[in-house]
C-alpha cells in the first residue's frame, strides 16, 4: 500500500492529529469549510477510526505552517483526499497506542511517527459514527450568531479600504484628479500604484463614498475590447485554441448524419456576501486573514508578486460567504496586502462592493460543444464525436506562470493575467471534464479545444466543464432517442454497461414514476453522469411546467458516492448542487460590452429565488465497502440536462443554448 496523496508532503501522524489537550483530539486538515459541511464528515472519520467520542474532537483552524498543505479545497475531493489521510493517520495512532492512551504517548515520545499505509482500518461493519447523519458542527454557532465570518473581523486599530476599479478591462489610469475633491477627515490615504487605486479610511462608508466620487472624475486611457454578448458565439467558434484529443478509438468518420451544437454563457459565482480580507504588516512579516480555498497556493503567489520569501507570509482561513470555485477571495487578500504595506502594524480590511463582485471576480468560462453521431438501423449508436471549445477553467493562484491576482494586473510593475489553464485530465480536466461519455460506443472521437484568448477572466466554477459537457451529451442522447422512436431511459440503458450507472438510472426512474401521463405543457426529462468518470454516479429526473417561462416543480435524484460518511451531508451537497445548476440553467448569464461587465447588480444578474425552489427527493445508494467519493459536483451536469430534456418533452422545442430563458426558447423554435 502507498500513502494517500495528501500525506506525501505530510507523512507524520502529528501532521494530522494533535493530542496536546488531555482527553481531546485536534484534527488538522488542509481543506477548509465554506458551507459544504466537510469538517463534520472529517470529524466523523477521525472519531470513528480512533475510537473516541465525536464530541472529543475539534478542528484546528487551517493556517499556513500549522495545517498540512493540501493545495485547494476543490474538485469534490475533500473526503477522498483529506478523509483518506486522516483515516490512515488515525489507524496508525490506534495501532501504535496499544494499551496506552493517546495522551500518555503525547506526554512521552510524542506523535512525530510515520503514518503507516498498511495500518488496519476499522471494518465498516463495526462503524458506529460513520454512516450516520450527525448534526453539522458549525451550524449551532452560526444560527446563534456566535460565528465570526471574515466580514465580522474587527481587530484593534482597524482601517477600512475600498478599491476604485477601471471602467473596463484594458484601461490604464491617466489622472486621478484628486484636486477636484475635498477629502473628509475620515480619509487616511489614497493609495495609488499604477492603475491600482485604493481609498483607506477610518470607516467603510467614508471609503466607499470617496471611491464613488473618484469614479466620476478619474481619467482613464480606455482600449475597447471589441466584444459583447452578441459576438460571443462567433468568438467561441473562431478564437485561437490549443487542441487536444482526449479519446480516440475505432473508425473516425469526418461526416456523421446527426449533428447539434450546445452552449453556455459566462457565469458568475454570485455569492450573496461579497469577498473580504484583512492584512497586517508587522515588521517583515505579513499576516493575512482570508476566505481563500487554497491558503498555501495563495501564499506562494503573493510571495512571487512581492518577490519575498513565502515564510514571511502567514495566512489564516476564516469562513466567508459560500463559493464553489475561484471567486475574488484571493484578489481581495492581495488588495489588502498591497494597502496594508502603507500602514505598518495596522490591520486593513478590504471588502469588495457588489459591483466589484459581479464585475471583476473570475467567471466560469463560456463554452460551446459540437456533437455528431451515427445510429444504425437497429437504433444503436455506432459513431460518436464530441468537440468542446472554451477558455480554461483555472487561473487560481500559483497555477499560471505569473501571479494571477487581479491587482497584480493593475500595479506598476505587475503584468496581465495569463489565459486560464486546465487541470490535467487524470485529475478530471477542465474544458474536457466529462466530455468522455460513460456510455459504450464502438467508435469515438473526443476533442478539447482550450481557447488561448481570454477577453473575460475565467477560472474554476463548480463542476468546471462538466456542466456543459453533460448537458450536451445528455441532450443529444434524448434527440437521438427521439429520432429513433426509443424511450430516453431505455436508450441510455441500452448503451450503458456500467452496473453502478445503471443502478442510479433505474432508481431515479422508480422514484419519479418515469413514463407516467402528464398534463399538456408539463414534461419530465432525465440526465446522468459519473462525475469526472471516476467520482460519484448521479441520475436526475426533472419535471417542468412551461407557460410564460420554465418552472421546475420537481427534482428526483439518485446518487452513489460509495461509502457514505454523513447521509445528511451528502444529501445537502447533492441537492445544493442541483439547485445551483437549476439557477445557471434557467437564469444566469454574464452580460458584457467592450470589456466591461454590465450585469454587475442583482437586477441584471438574477439568480434562483427561494420561491422558485422545487420539491427535491434524493435517494442515496449506500455501498459501505467501496471508497468514499465526493458529492458536491455530481448533480450539476445531470440536473442541467434533465431540465432541458423536460422542456423538450413539455413543448417539443429543443433548447441547446443556456440559459433556458424565454428569449432562447423562442430562438429555438424551428
Amino acid at each position: 500500500m502507498v500513502l494517500p496523496d495528501s500525506m506525501v508532503a505530510a507523512p507524520l501522524v502529528s501532521d494530522w492529529l494533535d493530542f496536546s489537550q488531555p482527553g481531546m483530539v485536534g484534527i488538522k486538515t488542509g481543506k477548509v469549510e465554506f458551507g459544504q459541511g466537510i469538517l463534520t464528515a472529517l470529524t466523523q472519520i477521525v472519531a470513528e477510526e480512533l475510537g473516541v467520542g465525536f464530541e472529543k474532537c475539534f478542528l484546528v483552524t487551517a493556517s499556513t505552517g500549522i495545517s498540512p498543505n493540501e493545495s485547494f479545497t476543490a474538485g469534490s475531493l475533500s473526503v477522498q483526499d483529506s478523509g483518506s489521510a486522516l483515516r490512515v493517520a488515525s489507524a496508525t495512532a490506534r495501532a501504535h497506542a496499544g494499551t496506552n492512551s493517546y495522551w500518555d504517548i503525547e506526554k512521552g515520545v510524542g506523535w512525530a511517527i510515520p503514518a503507516n499505509p498498511d495500518a488496519i482500518l476499522k471494518n465498516p461493519s463495526d462503524y458506529s459514527l460513520v454512516g450516520l447523519s450527525r448534526n453539522r458542527i458549525d451550524l449551532d454557532a452560526k444560527l446563534k450568531g456566535i460565528t465570526h465570518f471574515i466580514q465580522d473581523l474587527r481587530p484593534d486599530d482597524l482601517l477600512y479600504a475600498r478599491i476604485l476599479r477601471p471602467p473596463n478591462r484594458g484601461s490604464t489610469l491617466v489622472d486621478l484628479s484628486l484636486e477636484k475633491i475635498t477629502l473628509s477627515t475620515e480619509i487616511e490615504k489614497v493609495v495609488v500604484d499604477g492603475s491600482f487605486v485604493a481609498v483607506v479610511a477610518k470607516d467603510e462608508y467614508s471609503a466607499q463614498s470617496l471611491v464613488t466620487k473618484l469614479a466620476q472624475v478619474a481619467i482613464w486611457n480606455q482600449t475597447p475590447a471589441g466584444m459583447n454578448n452578441a459576438s460571443l458565439m462567433n468568438f467561441l467558434d473562431s478564437a485561437l485554441a490549443e487542441s487536444k484529443v482526449l479519446q480516440e478509438f475505432g473508425e473516425n468518420k469526418t461526416e456523421l448524419p446527426h449533428q447539434a451544437s450546445y452552449s453556455r454563457p459566462y457565469l458568475s459565482h454570485a455569492s450573496i456576501g461579497t469577498v473580504t480580507a484583512v492584512a497586517q504588516w508587522i515588521g517583515e512579516m505579513i499576516h493575512i486573514w482570508t476566505q481563500s480555498q487554497g491558503i498555501y497556493p495563495l501564499r506562494a503567489d503573493i510571495a512571487r508578486a512581492l518577490s519575498i520569501d513565502p515564510q514571511r507570509i502567514f495566512i489564516t482561513h476564516v469562513e466567508g460567504a459560500g463559493c464553489y470555485g475561484h471567486n475574488g477571495a484571493d484578489d481581495a487578500a492581495f488588495d489588502a496586502v498591497l494597502i496594508a504595506k502603507h500602514f505598518p502594524g495596522r490591520p486593513v480590511l478590504v471588502t469588495w462592493s457588489r459591483e466589484d463582485e459581479l464585475g471583476w471576480a473570475p467567471y466560469g468560462p463560456a463554452m460551446k460543444v459540437h456533437l455528431a453521431a451515427q445510429v444504425d438501423d437497429s437504433g444503436e449508436i455506432t459513431h460518436w464525436s464530441h468537440r468542446v471549445r472554451g477558455n480554461g477553467h483555472s487561473s487560481r493562484p500559483s497555477t499560471l506562470a505569473s501571479p494571477s491576482m487581479l491587482a497584480y494586473s493593475h500595479i506598476e510593475n505587475g503584468s496581465a493575467i495569463l489565459p486560464a489553464g486546465d487541470p490535467p485530465q487524470p485529475r478530471g480536466g477542465g474544458t474536457g471534464r466529462n466530455a468522455i461519455p460513460l456510455y459504450d460506443f464502438k467508435n469515438s472521437l473526443i476533442v478539447e479545444e482550450r481557447l488561448s484568448e481570454m477577453p473575460i477572466r475565467t477560472s474554476a466554477l463548480r463542476a468546471l466543464g462538466a456542466h456543459l459537457n453533460v448537458f450536451a451529451i445528455e441532450s443529444f442522447l434524448d434527440e437521438l432517442a427521439s429520432r429513433t422512436n426509443q424511450d430516453p431511459l431505455e436508450f441510455r440503458l441500452r448503451h450503458l454497461s456500467d452496473p453502478r450507472g445503471r443502478d442510479v438510472l433505474t432508481k431515479v426512474a422508480e422514484l419519479s414514476s418515469w413514463g407516467k401521463e402528464l398534463p399538456e405543457g408539463t414534461g419530465q426529462g432525465i440526465g446522468f453522469a459519473r462525475y469526472k468518470n471516476k467520482g460519484a454516479w448521479c441520475a436526475v429526473v426533472a419535471q417542468v411546467d412551461v407557460e410564460e417561462d420554465v418552472k421546475v416543480s420537481h427534482l428526483w435524484i439518485a446518487v452513489d458516492v460509495g461509502l457514505v460518511i454523513n447521509p445528511d451531508g451528502v444529501r445537502n451537497q447533492i441537492e445544493g448542487g442541483a439547485l445551483q445548476s437549476l439557477s445557471w440553467t434557467l437564469k444566469e448569464q454574464v452580460q458584457f460590452n467592450d470589456g466591461a461587465v454590465t450585469s454587475n447588480n442583482w437586477e441584471d444578474y438574477p439568480i434562483l429565488r427561494f420561491s422558485e425552489v422545487p420539491l427535491v427527493q434524493t435517494e442515496i445508494i449506500s455501498r459501505p465497502t467501496t471508497p468514499a467519493l465526493g458529492a458536491g459536483e455530481a448533480s450539476i451536469g445531470p440536473t442541467a440536462a434533465a431540465i432541458a430534456n423536460a422542456v423538450n418533452r413539455a413543448i417539443n422545442v429543443r433548447v441547446r443554448n443556456m440559459p433556458l430563458t424565454v428569449t432562447n426558447i423562442m430562438a429555438s423554435v424551428e
